[in-house]
């Protein structure tokens, strides 16, 4: 969900690339008041998406700088310090941390989000989390013998969050894997391998997002992924795809197997808040190939760069599109 204003400066977060290490210049709060304003922020953004009729309702990602560096730099085994530098999927170098040692989870990142959002509303809730293999392609590695290598040790480390997110009291927990698209060879070698270990042992529900970036930053978009049919071996309940932003050909869901789709259906490179019937025209060439049941209606993407009141209508006109397809 997009952060206020008044919490952070969205010129700044806007004319950059998303942040890989930590960026609290981003931040407009005092931080000895920084917490409390993330609580208010937060809870408007469960406001927002109730009002809106949302039945999954996630924290908005408030407290985070980018979906990925909160996790990312809370992890042992990495240099914040003295950052390195990786290619973003856009082509542009881009501060990473660099791992100097073995990457290893010290402690809970997200719990205490899990129970904030658990304690301020009554409908299911939902958390995210950075993947292993996105997060091995955001880092510069200075310590494993391969990339792969650190990834698994990612794996173990999101594992372990993932097992207190649901002890905590999440009714989902998405794994945001978005560079298995952007690096499809490497994601064949090794991307599933690492998913599978990291959801080993987990009985909650539990979804993976792949996706070709923020609308805001990456403006060309291919009609069809790279790597998807693959995640039909990855041991999740739930894929979550864009297809209103990149005009998915349907089919492509098709190799999915019986998983429940996330159907991106908000376009997040147009500020206009569609109608109704258009989010539901779109989300009814997937069901050319998807049964009902097996259908979830979500933005494409994240839509952190969108204005408030333009999410807030995208997100109506998305629960306005359920209705619609419910009544046939």
């Amino acid at each position: 969900m997009p952060q206020p204003e008044w919490l952070i400066d969205r010129a700044k977060l806007a004319g950059r690339f998303p942040p890989r290490v930590r960026a609290r210049e981003l931040w407009r709060i005092d931080p000895r008041f920084l917490e409390d304003a993330q609580h208010d922020a937060t809870r408007l953004a469960i406001r927002i998406q109730e009002a809106a009729g949302i039945d999954i309702v996630s924290d908005g990602e408030i407290r985070r700088e980018s979906y990925s560096n909160r996790f990312a730099t809370a992890l042992d085994g990495v240099d914040l310090d003295n950052p390195g530098s990786a290619l973003d999927r856009s082509g542009h170098p881009n501060p990473v941390p660099r791992i100097t040692g073995p990457i290893r989870r010290r402690h809970a990142v997200e719990v205490d989000d899990v129970r904030f959002l658990r304690a301020n509303t009554d409908r299911r809730i939902k958390i995210t989390v950075p993947g292993p293999f996105t997060m091995s392609q955001q880092a510069q590695n200075d310590h494993y013998a391969t990339v792969d290598e650190a990834a698994l040790d990612y794996a173990i480390a999101v594992n372990a969050e993932i097992r207190d997110l649901f002890a905590a009291g999440a009714d989902v927990v998405q794994i945001d894997e978005p560079y298995l698209q952007a690096r499809p060879a490497e994601a064949r070698r090794y991307g599933v391998a690492v998913l599978t270990r990291a959801l080993e042992g987990i009985t909650g529900t539990t979804a993976v997002h792949i996706c070709f970036g923020y609308a805001a930053i990456i403006h060309e978009r291919p009609t069809g992924y790279s790597f998807l049919a693959e995640l039909a071996a990855a041991p999740c309940a739930q894929i979550s795809v864009e297809t209103a932003q990149s005009k998915l050909d349907p089919q492509q869901l098709a190799a999915l197997g019986d998983k429940q789709i996330m159907v991106g259906c908000l376009d997040l490179s147009d500020p206009a808040i569609e109608s109704p019937e258009k989010i539901a025209n779109r989300v009814r060439r997937a069901l050319t190939v998807l049964a009902p049941e097996r259908v979830i209606l979500a933005p494409d993407c994240g839509m952190k760069y969108l204005p408030r009141d333009v999410a807030a209508g995208k997100l109506a006109a998305m629960v306005e599109a359920a209705a619609l397809l419910r009544k046939g």
